[in-house]
């Protein structure tokens, strides 16, 4: 029965703030969404931020596992970008980009919402990462690249656009478009690979091969001297 309660609040706090926002994600409103006695808000937590907190994690650990087999089947940067795309309308549709988008606000201001909103943020980044080592590990891309980094420039920008989509749908629309175009610049370069031993072998014996030698002019001939 306690773990059905805490699990009302979680998912209480959770549509809380997809419906009301932040600011209006108080243990009232929360209680009354999940359809339980205020006074459990602070029994099974004991604050509201504690609420959200658990909440955060527990929303992005249910999404992450919805993903985690569409993660593991990604083998290029162009599935990736699939995977992101759908994933942005699969989010946006269930609201759950409102939610981030909230706890990204409040822990601006309340510095007690950021650990759980970055560990939120983290099993996403993590997703990505693997799949990154994995799509990457064995090309020229990884001798120079981040891959740690690339995966949170990646995450971040999967946030941004999904509330620059609320704005600006047609503004996110050519930014997806050109990230496709940078996934179809980095399948090229895979595919080019590092140059080979032979092609270092020909580009080495191209420099050291000896000038070639001047061409002389025919020697002219006197049109008034008769050939025998």
């Amino acid at each position: 029965m306690a773990g059905d309660t805490r699990s009302r609040l979680l998912e209480g706090a959770l549509e809380t703030l997809r419906t009301h926002g932040i600011a209006g994600a108080s243990a009232r409103s929360i209680a009354a969404t999940a359809g339980v006695n205020q006074a459990l808000v602070f029994y099974h937590f004991g604050t509201v931020d504690e609420l959200l907190t658990a909440a955060v994690r527990h929303g992005a650990q249910q999404r992450v596992w919805v993903y985690r087999d569409r993660f593991g089947s990604v083998t290029s940067l162009r599935e990736l970008l699939d995977l992101g795309r759908s994933l942005h309308a699969d989010e946006r549709a269930a609201g759950d980009l409102a939610v981030l988008a909230q706890m990204l606000a409040g822990a601006q201001a309340d510095q007690r919402l950021r650990p759980a909103t970055a560990a939120g943020l983290s099993l996403w980044v993590a997703e990505i990462e693997t799949v990154l080592h994995r799509i990457l590990g064995s090309t020229p891309i990884a001798g120079f690249a981040d891959i740690g980094g690339l995966a949170r420039a990646i995450a971040a920008a999967f946030i941004g656009l999904g509330l620059y989509d609320g704005v600006d749908t047609d503004g996110a629309r050519r930014a997806i478009g050109a990230l496709e175009q940078l996934a179809t610049l980095t399948t090229m370069l895979e595919d080019a690979g590092p140059p080979g031993p032979q092609d270092d072998q020909a580009a080495r014996t191209q420099d050291q091969a000896p000038p070639a030698a001047p061409c002389r002019p025919p020697a002219k001939t006197n049109p008034h001297t008769r050939q025998t």
